[in-house]
Order: C-alpha cells, then sequence, then structure tokens
C-alpha cells in the first residue's frame, strides 16, 4: 500500500462515527441556543439569565466530572490563569453576547460571534508570535467581509442603531479569541470536563451576581416557555453540549472539530427564521457564505 492510501486510510479511520455524532450534536445545540436566548429576553433581562444558567450548569458538569472520575482539584500555581481565561472565555461571551442581543437579531448574533477564529489569527502573532501567512491573511479578509455584509447591509441609519448590538457581539467574539490564545500560552493542566465546569462556573458567577443586583429579576416574570427556554440553557447548552463536545474531540482530530463547529451560525440563522420570523433573505446569506467560507479556510490552512 503506498504512503498516501495508508495515510488516507488513518485519517478516515480517525473520523469516528459516534465523534461525528456527538459534533453534530453540539453544534445544533448552540445553534439552537441564539433563537431561544433572543426569545427568552422578552421575559428575563439577560445577565441574569446567562448567569444564573451558567452556573447551574457548572455544577452539573462538576458532578458528571466526578462521576466520571475526573479531579476537581486545581493546582495553586494555576488559579491566576485559570480565573483570567475564564474571565475572558467564558465571562465576556456571556454578558457581551447577551447584550448584544438586545438590539441585534439572533442571526446577525450567530453570524457576529463565528469571528472567534478570525481574532485568534489576530492575536496569535503578537502574543505567540504566530506567523500570519498570506492565505490565511486573505482568508480572514473574506471573513470580514461578510461581517461588513452583515453590518452595512440595512444602510448605514440601521447600523447605527444596531452599533451598540454589533459592538458587543464582536467584543465578546475577541474575549473568545484572547481567551484561547492566552490558554495556548499558558495551559490548563486539568481533565476537560473538570476544567469545563471552573470556566463556566467562574466566568458566569460574577455575571450572574451583577444580573441579580442592577436586574433583579423575577421568578414571576417566566411564562412555561421561558422556564423551557430557561431549563435548555442550563441542561442542554452549558451541560449535554459540552459533554458531547469533549467526547467528539477523544474521537475526532482537532482540525475536524474545529471545521464542524461551523455549523452553529447556519443552525443559529435557519433557527432564528424558522422560530421568530427573522429575515432570510440575500444579505444574511451572504453574509453566512463569505464568513463561514473565510473561517474554514483559515482553520485548514
Amino acid at each position: 500500500m503506498s504512503p498516501i492510501n495508508h495515510a488516507r486510510r488513518a485519517a478516515a479511520a480517525r473520523l469516528s462515527p459516534l465523534g461525528l455524532i456527538l459534533l453534530a450534536v453540539t453544534s445544533v445545540g448552540w445553534g439552537l441556543n441564539f433563537p431561544i436566548m433572543k426569545h427568552l429576553l422578552t421575559e428575563w433581562p439577560p445577565l441574569s439569565s446567562r448567569g444564573l444558567c451558567g452556573i447551574v450548569g457548572a455544577a452539573a458538569l462538576a458532578l458528571f466530572a466526578l462521576a466520571r472520575r475526573q479531579k476537581l482539584s486545581v493546582p495553586r500555581l494555576m488559579w491566576l490563569r485559570l480565573l483570567l481565561v475564564s474571565m475572558l472565555t467564558i465571562g465576556g461571551w456571556v454578558a457581551f453576547m447577551g447584550l448584544a442581543l438586545l438590539w441585534l437579531t439572533a442571526s446577525e448574533a450567530a453570524v457576529l460571534g463565528i469571528s472567534i477564529p478570525v481574532w485568534v489569527a489576530f492575536l496569535a502573532r503578537p502574543i505567540l508570535g504566530e506567523r500570519l501567512s498570506p492565505l490565511r491573511a486573505v482568508a480572514l479578509m473574506v471573513a470580514l467581509a461578510g461581517i461588513a455584509v452583515l453590518i452595512g447591509g440595512n444602510g448605514i441609519e440601521a447600523s447605527v442603531e444596531k452599533l451598540p448590538g454589533i459592538a458587543c457581539a464582536l467584543a465578546g467574539a475577541v474575549c473568545v479569541g484572547l481567551g484561547t490564545v492566552l490558554t495556548k500560552h499558558f495551559p490548563l493542566a486539568m481533565p476537560p470536563l473538570s476544567l469545563a465546569a471552573w470556566q463556566i462556573g467562574l466566568g458566569c458567577l460574577p455575571i450572574a451576581i451583577v444580573g441579580l443586583v442592577v436586574e433583579q429579576p423575577q421568578l414571576a416574570d417566566l411564562s412555561s416557555i421561558g422556564w423551557a427556554s430557561l431549563l435548555y440553557m442550563t441542561l442542554v447548552q452549558f451541560c449535554m453540549c459540552y459533554v458531547c463536545w469533549f467526547a467528539a474531540l477523544e474521537r475526532l482530530p482537532a482540525a475536524t472539530a474545529s471545521i464542524g463547529t461551523l455549523l452553529v451560525p447556519v443552525v443559529g440563522v435557519l433557527a432564528a427564521a424558522a422560530m421568530l420570523g427573522e429575515p432570510l433573505g440575500l444579505r444574511e446569506i451572504a453574509a453566512l457564505v463569505f464568513t463561514l467560507g473565510g473561517v474554514a479556510v483559515a482553520l485548514r490552512s
């Protein structure tokens, strides 16, 4: 057998069917969260809902980690970097994306959120010294063009009205990008489920506290659909999807898993159109195609 055919067979063997199913479950679950969160904002404020769901989800993940016999103890010298990365990767994303949905549609937030690899590539150069290849630079420019189409598609006036939401969504993506780069620079040597439980808990705790103090949410304001939305965000977004994500990473190459998450904005845009009646026209499709295409090439380069 030639080396090329052997390599192809080895790659195919690594693409575990169960891993692909788990990856699909993760991407669909995270994608559906955009319209569900957008609806929940009509009943409950963003910081309280996302922060409290994260805390409960982190507790459930911790119990699952213990059931898998993963240690929850954190090395003493790792606390500072764990707190920093958690506040950026989880806290920044949870807070800024929740606020962004006050001004943006769920589909717009989903497309802006997938720009995370763009910021990872930009930040990796000054922090990690990684070279930005010409192909990756072009890919990132294409992804940014998709974001520009999304922002400017309805005219300057509409863009100005949505500027706070755009700024929050991009801030959330930048926070995740910076947290990702810092994780590479300062590795967190912990079991994956335990690490996820700590990161979600540490990242969401201050968001929940601020939300309870400032927003003062009332449980009586929640309808049955609101309660269902909270349960979905807690049990599916923060628990099941993270469990499936780490299980998929154990069975698939990292590059395949990264490309697979590009399904998240696709699900978000389609679900927002189906569940909330949001527009699904040429602007949304063009922005999605440009952004996904650019990010996909950037991840493969």
